[in-house]
């Protein structure tokens, strides 16, 4: 469900850990309404970069602005007016073990919003509905299978309604059988709600899936090897870490 406008724009973004460089001076764009998928070889950056667009690490240069606003520079109130636009799924998941999925899913509405519990209750109970959990919003993570925990981080990644969901290896760790719904769930949430997808993934075949766009990240460029759609990459893009990566080829690895 593209609509055409940039819901994040990235600029010269320079992301170093010391003197260090892992990507160096990069810029994109993600349209609002698409599913745009970060992907690339191990050490390239992927998690990195997702750190830098949610804010959790700053940039050596350049500026990340997130509708229309600076987030590399943004403080105090205007931050986080800004974080409450966009949620995060991270890789394991992240719930908290002590706390059921409802209550889960109610703790950003607790910390940033006035809603009575009554309320908080009955928003946790439509994430997670939209998720498939509803009947088990009094289960504990310990309690459900991994898919389960990641359609519950997706549910409280939701619960401030963002704009934009950020996902880390969503499909990391799952069957195929359940993976293939996690992508199913995605598509539905962006057909059905609007919401823009940022995703770091090496799945081909969720990658396939579900982007509209991606972007491949390369640790010799320290940049931007490729964009565009996972088919049109796989089928016309002739560098040959693009290729590689498309077809499943190993490549040698220097000495």
């Amino acid at each position: 469900m593209v609509t055409g406008s940039n819901i994040i724009e990235v600029r010269g973004l320079t992301a170093a850990y010391g003197d260090f460089v892992l990507l160096d001076k990069i810029s994109f764009d993600v349209r609002r309404g698409e599913v745009f998928v970060i992907i690339g070889g191990s050490g390239c950056g992927k998690s990195t970069l997702m750190k830098h667009l949610i804010g959790l690490l700053p940039p050596a240069a350049g500026e990340i602005l997130i509708d229309g606003e600076n987030i590399t520079t943004a403080t105090g109130g205007q931050r986080a007016e800004l974080i409450e636009k966009f949620g995060v799924m991270y890789q394991s998941g992240a719930l908290f073990g002590s706390l059921t999925l409802e209550e889960n899913v109610m703790l950003a509405m607790e910390e940033f919003t006035d809603l009575p519990a009554d309320a908080r209750q009955l928003v946790a109970r439509m994430k997670l509905s939209l998720v498939g959990l509803e009947r088990f919003a009094a289960h504990f993570p310990s309690e459900v299978s991994g898919g389960m925990q990641k359609r519950a981080a997706i549910a409280r990644a939701m619960a401030l309604d963002p704009a934009v969901l950020f996902l880390d290896e969503p499909s990391a760790g799952l069957d195929p059988v359940t993976s293939a719904g996690l992508d199913e769930l995605i598509l539905n949430l962006n057909h059905n709600l609007g919401v823009t997808f940022v995703i770091v993934s090496h799945e081909l075949a969720s990658i396939y899936a579900v982007a509209d766009r991606v972007i491949m990240l390369d640790s010799t460029k320290k940049g931007i090897l490729a964009e565009g759609s996972p088919a049109d990459l796989r089928d016309h893009d002739m560098d040959p870490g693009v290729h590689a990566f498309f077809h499943r080829e190993a490549r040698e690895v220097p000495a």
